[in-house]
């Protein structure tokens, strides 16, 4: 490699990136502190709710099934959330992610202090009250709140907001299910926006150490330990059934949510009294199905484990669907995670029985990675999803097949995920879809041109005018150079400006703005939308500022040409034998 290209990398470097990456070890801290509060506040509010007392213990609303008062019990819950958000703050409203994502995407990563207060408290009293939720959508949202006010008290680039929100949203998911590498892979998926080391790093790190912080709060192992046994080559075609039933199922209640939420948009009274009305349907479900309160992480490991029978794993699950879908549209707080992994393994019992190839415990445990993935637009983030959840590595090929059947089903029948549907419905479109810019790919010194006009910087206003700006004039700005040294950039209007002085010009010429061989396409592109110019002198470097060429906006749309080509441009390079395409295709004969 030559030495000129030796400023040429995989990587663009980052002098800032240790720094960012302490703060992130220190947040996957906090936020894993964080998720105990969370979940300790889900088993208190359980517990002051549906059994009278002032404890921490973890149990399940379904334990003690209060006859009617069950109704009652959600609806104040909701009472007190609807409160909290039009008092306190309307962000706690909602499943978290989306409002996660908003802030990164169009509020420049800064979340206020009240969110990460409340958000927490009110998703403990919406859950606590027998809400169908999943503590991981609020934690998300309140450790990307931490993450963002540490950021916000030093002095941080929106980008390096945006690396210690996510850190702390993902970090507070690895402490709730310990699945740190499923969290980097959400963060990648739905969260950070790019694939870069400066961001990709410390979200990584921050989520391994929740990962090693969480065993002294939580304990180690998977959640949902599972064996199971591995797949023949008939699994294939089940994988594609279980794919194709887990995004119609994904869709449908994603479809199901955003009716409901224009239902209550029509009520004729304020947001803030809806979530109370959504905790009436969790109340009536919660009298039918007790086992429907709450987050159900005990239902998930039955429905995985085939320890409930099919019909009333259907009727359970049909219950809780009407419950997560009425209250999650009331726009009340808790996450989706969960209850999509409980709906979801719901499905794979129903068709476990059926379906040749793998035992029947493998496909609950299919279905709820393929409805999760499907439903989210996070494939990969499903498939090791379910995989940290039960560390069964038989079904990691089962896995990749039905999820990735199941996310290609819903890329083509819904428009947009359950993630991004409410920001879009906000006036914000979200285009998920992303890859290398043609701009970074390139640099200065493959575009610029090299051979460059340059005037000296004593030459008369009038002599300058009359050689280089007269009917001849090739260029509409030159360099203006002094002693080799470029001073700035001069057109037209700025030597008529000059023409009635005649003293040095040098130091009244525009400020030599410029640009460096060494440096991208895209941050020379950013400079010139900046300082609203055309074209930038290129120089050896900054000290001696040896004009070495000349680089204008139309040299930066050589690498859009390029990637143009490589999108559209159809092409064959080889041809079949004609005997081959003979026996293929064979000649038409025409009548007559």
């Amino acid at each position: 490699m030559s030495h000129h290209d030796a400023y040429k990398r995989d990587f663009a470097v980052n002098t800032r990136l240790p720094r960012i990456a302490a703060l992130a070890t220190c947040i996957g801290v906090v936020a894993t502190l964080a998720a105990f509060l969370l979940l300790s506040l889900i088993h208190l509010f359980t517990n002051l709710f549906f059994f009278g007392a002032l404890s921490f213990v973890d149990r399940s609303p379904a334990q003690h099934a209060p006859g009617a008062w069950v109704i009652v019990v959600p609806v104040i819950g909701g009472l007190i959330v609807g409160l909290m958000a039009r008092f306190g703050s309307d962000k706690i409203r909602g499943h978290g992610i989306p409002e996660a994502i908003e802030a990164i995407l169009f509020g420049k990563s800064r979340m206020s202090p009240k969110v990460a207060l409340l958000k927490p408290l009110s998703s403990g009293i919406v859950i606590g009250s027998g809400g169908p939720f999943g503590a991981e959508g609020p934690i998300i949202m309140t450790g990307g709140a931490i993450g963002s006010l540490i950021a916000q008290y030093l002095k941080l680039t929106a980008a390096e907001r945006k690396t210690l929100l996510v850190a702390g949203a993902a970090a507070g998911m690895t402490a709730v299910f310990g699945t740190p590498v499923a969290a980097v892979l959400l963060a990648v998926e739905l969260l950070l926006f790019e694939w870069r080391p400066r961001s990709f790093l410390p979200v990584a790190l921050a989520c391994a150490v929740a990962g090693f912080a969480r065993i002294p709060l939580f304990g180690a192992g998977p959640l949902f330990p599972l064996v199971t046994s591995p797949p023949d080559a008939i699994s294939l075609l089940s994988c594609v059934v279980a794919g194709l039933l887990s995004g119609a199922l994904a869709s449908g209640l994603s479809a199901a949510l955003y009716k409901v939420e224009d239902l209550f948009a029509r009520l004729p009274i304020h947001w803030m009294w809806w979530p109370a009305l959504g905790g009436i349907a969790i109340g009536i479900g919660g009298y039918l199905e007790p086992r429907a309160l709450g987050v159900g992480y005990d239902v998930i490991g039955d429905l995985l484990h085939q320890n409930i029978a099919l019909q009333a794993a259907v009727a359970l699950l049909a219950v809780k669907a009407v419950m997560w879908v009425v209250a999650l549209g009331s726009g009340t707080s808790g996450g989706v995670l969960a209850p999509l992994l409980m709906l979801g393994a719901g499905l794979g019992v129903a068709l476990g029985p059926v379906l040749p190839g793998g035992e029947p415990a493998l496909w609950p445990l299919v279905c709820m990675a393929a409805t999760l993935g499907a439903t989210l637009g996070a494939p990969l983030t499903a498939i090791v999803f379910a995989f940290g959840l039960t560390h069964d590595s038989n079904a990691l090929l089962p896995l990749l097949a039905a999820t990735l059947v199941a996310h290609g089903f819903a890329t083509i029948v819904m428009r947009r995920s359950i993630m991004t549907e409410k920001i879009a419905r906000r006036g914000y479109h979200i285009y998920r879809e992303y890859g290398v810019d043609p701009l970074e790919r390139h640099y200065v010194d493959e575009v610029m041109t090299r051979e460059v006009e340059t005037i000296d910087a004593s030459q008369s206003a009038q002599d300058v005018l009359d050689t280089r700006f007269g009917a001849a004039q090739t260029h509409r700005a030159y360099p203006l150079v002094r002693d080799g040294a470029v001073v700035g950039m001069a057109d037209r209007g700025w030597f008529e400006a000059q023409r009635a002085t005649e003293h040095d010009r040098s130091t009244h010429a525009t400020t030599p703005v410029f640009a460096l061989a060494s440096e991208t396409c895209r941050l020379v592109a950013t400079r010139l939308a900046v300082h609203r110019l055309e074209r930038l002198p290129v120089v050896a470097d900054r000290q001696s500022m040896r004009l070495i060429g000349i680089v204008s906006r139309s040299d930066l749309v050589k690498p859009s040409l390029a990637h143009f080509d490589e999108e559209h441009k159809r092409e064959r390079f080889r041809r079949l034998p004609p005997i081959i395409r003979r026996r293929r295709f064979p000649p038409v004969r025409r009548a007559g």
